[in-house]
Formats: C-alpha cells, structure tokens, sequence
C-alpha cells in the first residue's frame, strides 16, 4: 500500500471528516435521523478505512485491542447504569422520566446516556470484528 500515495493522502484527508460525522450523528441523534447505531457504525468505519489503507499494525496502534477491550463494557454499563438509575429514581427500568424532576430533561439525558453507550459499544464490536477477519488474511 506504501505506493498508493493518492489513496493514503485522501485517507488522511476524510478520516477526520468522518469521525466528525460520527460524532455529529452520535450528539443529534434524539432530534433527528441517527443515533448511537449509527454513530458507532460511522466511528467504526474511519478506523476500518484507515485499517485498509495503512495495514493492521498502524490501526492497532492508533487503536489497540486492550482500548477496545477496556472501552467496550462501558458502553454496556451506561445502558445498564441508567436502567438502574431510573430504577433508583422510583421508575421503571428505563424510564427515562425518573432521571430528573422534569420528565422532559430525564427523558433527554436518559436517551443520550442510553445512544451514548449503543454507539461505544458498536464502534468497539464493529472494530474488533475487522481485526479479527484482518488477522486472518
């Protein structure tokens, strides 16, 4: 891949781009189109780009499966957390209304802690599905 200059420099260029992407679709998710599905599946697809282009050693070291492995449950204990949280709060799991004395503002925060965790956890599964069908090859 070292000769394919046009295609790295692009690379360089997007990825950036693209994790911004994915960080605009993970915040306004709750308002409009997206959320954390697709926000993890847009952060995924920046290191699986940069995976291509510049082979498995260099996005193992932008990213390294002990992150991954370590990041990868706190997505799940922030969904977890704020099904307890509610619970804690008098509601029912997952009723976002009981995070806050406003069901309005429990009901945001509740659905952002919850996209929040969906997308860290499928960034993370998404990534680690490309290193392990990498490594094969």
């Amino acid at each position: 891949m070292k000769d394919y200059l046009v295609l790295r420099v692009v690379a360089k260029l997007l990825i950036p781009f693209i994790l911004l992407f994915g960080l605009y679709t993970q915040v306004h998710g709750d308002y409009g189109p997206g959320g954390g599905f697709q926000a993890g599946v847009i952060f995924a697809s920046a290191f699986v780009l940069y995976g291509l282009v510049f082979d498995q050693p260099a996005v193992r070291k932008v990213l390294p499966v002990a992150t991954i492995l370590l990041v990868m449950p706190l997505g799940l204990l922030l969904y977890a957390g704020t099904g307890l949280a509610s619970l804690i709060g008098g509601g029912n799991y997952l009723e976002y209304g009981a995070l806050a004395r406003d069901a309005a503002h429990g009901n945001h925060v509740g659905i952002f802690v919850i996209e929040l965790g969906v997308g860290i956890t499928v960034a993370c599964v998404i990534t680690t599905i490309f290193y392990v069908f990498a490594a094969r090859r």
